[in-house]
């Protein structure tokens, strides 16, 4: 995977049994550990999965354990699952991503339309007969993507059928990815301790900005220290 850069970046921080679930957004402006030269912390990966710890410890966030999922094992868990419900309060769409919601309300994402959910970077809803374009950009995203993984969690933890439970393991197949200091039945231990938890979203928070050379960008803001604290500890 080296030279490819991140979709998403999540840190999951567990204390007993409060587990919660933060964003890093992937424009956030940071030091490149590998290069020592600024740029969006989605490109620590080219350097390989170590540098992008790096980058994330960088910003006073300790990892534990790193896991990657790519695009294919991300929809066959929800596939797995018999997909999951979000409720829309307007039609939706996404020309980039592919995500086309016709009718507001709840709607059953398959593996598919919920990978074009969570990657929507331009996201439009039809609001009084005119689609308008989310201006909350990268940092709405973000969002739609914790309360997603938060009903996916809640989906698996209330999953009582065996055979259901019995497809998501071979249905991140070779999707998934961990580190060398944990095993994969030590990650189907540490996702079943999660099944009663309640998955609590955290926003990281951020302020825009442009670079020298005219990019945008993100970087974090006073109030972030109090959020990356509660992460450290």
């Amino acid at each position: 995977m080296t030279g490819s850069r991140t979709d998403t970046i999540m840190v999951l921080h567990m204390d007993g049994s409060d587990t919660s679930l933060a964003s890093i957004p992937r424009d956030l402006w940071v030091k490149d550990p590998a290069s020592g030269q600024m740029g969006r912390i989605n490109s620590t990966f080219a350097a390989g999965p170590a540098n992008l710890v790096k980058a994330v410890e960088g910003l006073g966030i300790p990892v534990d354990h790193y896991a990657e999922i790519n695009f294919g094992g991300f929809a066959s868990i929800v596939d797995a699952v018999g997909g999951i419900t979000v409720d829309f309060p307007n039609p939706a769409r996404d020309d980039h991503s592919g995500l086309s919601i016709v009718k507001a309300g709840p709607n059953t994402l398959d593996g598919t339309a919920a990978l074009a959910f969570v990657r929507s970077r331009y996201y439009e809803e039809l609001v009084n007969g005119q689609w308008r374009t989310d201006p909350t950009a990268d940092i709405g995203r973000t969002e739609r993507q914790r309360d997603f993984l938060a009903a996916l969690t809640k989906s698996l933890a209330n999953e009582r059928n065996p055979i259901a439970l019995m497809r998501v393991p071979s249905a991140l197949g070779a999707g998934l990815r961990l580190d060398t200091t944990v095993s994969y039945p030590e990650a189907l231990r540490l996702a079943w301790t999660m099944k009663d938890a309640t998955l609590t979203p955290v926003a990281i928070p951020v302020t825009p900005r442009q670079t020298s050379g005219g990019a945008s960008v993100l970087e974090l803001e006073n109030g972030s220290s109090a959020v990356i604290a509660a992460l450290a500890s």
